[in-house]
């Protein structure tokens, strides 16, 4: 029985598993983030979220956009904002926007980097000048504070779209639970659309849960690398299509990138 829910958002990622880097099935090139991008737009992806090599982030970008209409996110939110003018200047549909300090510990390293609410200022005011789609990571109930205040400096658009993190370890880690997931979305701010990103294999069970909530996904050889339990994917697309398949039996319809577009706010 189909839902009178909005179509689902499938952001796809294909950069490398910092939990898992045995996988070893992430995109790695410029011409393979591409071809990874089409795939994935083939299987039912509305936005890629793609690591884009340095001093090739425009032609990347420029290569995707020429095979297909796919919403291009700009990711790395860890790198601080003066080392993204590539990436703006490449003006991408989103950048991805932490809400929050960096703090994550993966087996072959670790990540501890700033992000204070002036950046976060200077972020938003950026975005509104380059007509690009914040994208903001939420990785806790502080990340929510956070978005709140630049609500109120009037800083930020409606719809806000939002990714919440569950699962990723370190010192923002959130367990990926149902209680979890449901506590963090009860405090989510009104004209959020919002995606969500487990690290693990417990996103078997809180994804499904997140499409039947009205939530978006996104899946990948970032968040979890696996088709099934210790078995590598091929690439993302098999992620996607994964993904696709359980929210058709769930019966909620895939968003194409025209139908993602409308509901994100990007024109």
């Amino acid at each position: 029985m189909k839902t009178t829910q909005k179509k689902l958002i499938i952001t796809m990622t294909s950069a490398n598993s910092w939990i898992y880097p045995e996988a070893k099935n992430h995109s790695k090139t410029s011409k393979e983030i591409v071809e990874t991008a089409i795939k994935c737009y083939e299987e039912g992806a509305s936005i890629a979220h793609i690591h884009l090599p340095k001093n090739k982030i425009k032609k990347t970008i420029d290569l995707i956009r020429d095979r297909c209409d796919i919403i291009i996110q700009g990711g790395m939110s860890s790198d601080p904002i003066d080392e993204r003018k590539e990436l703006f200047d490449a003006k991408p549909d989103m950048v991805s926007i932490i809400l929050n300090h960096h703090d994550e510990c993966f087996k072959e390293v670790e990540m501890n980097r700033l992000h204070p609410r002036k950046e976060l200022e200077d972020y938003c005011k950026l975005c509104r000048k380059t007509k690009i789609k914040p994208e903001f990571e939420v990785w806790h109930h502080g990340s929510v504070w956070n978005l709140n205040y630049l609500i109120t400096k009037k800083l930020v658009d409606k719809p806000y779209f939002l990714t919440l993190f569950l699962g990723w370890p370190g010192g923002t880690w959130s367990p990926p639970t149902t209680d979890e997931f449901l506590h963090r979305i009860k405090y989510l701010p009104l004209d959020s659309v919002c995606s969500v990103s487990i690290m693990g294999p417990e996103q078997e069970k809180i994804l499904p849960l997140a499409i039947k909530q009205g939530k978006h996904v996104r899946v990948g050889t970032e968040d979890y690398p696996f088709i099934k339990k210790w078995v590598p994917a091929k690439d993302a697309s098999e992620l996607v299509r994964k993904i696709v398949k359980t929210s058709k039996k769930i019966g909620r319809e895939i968003a194409d990138p025209s139908e993602a577009r409308k509901i994100i706010g990007i024109k």
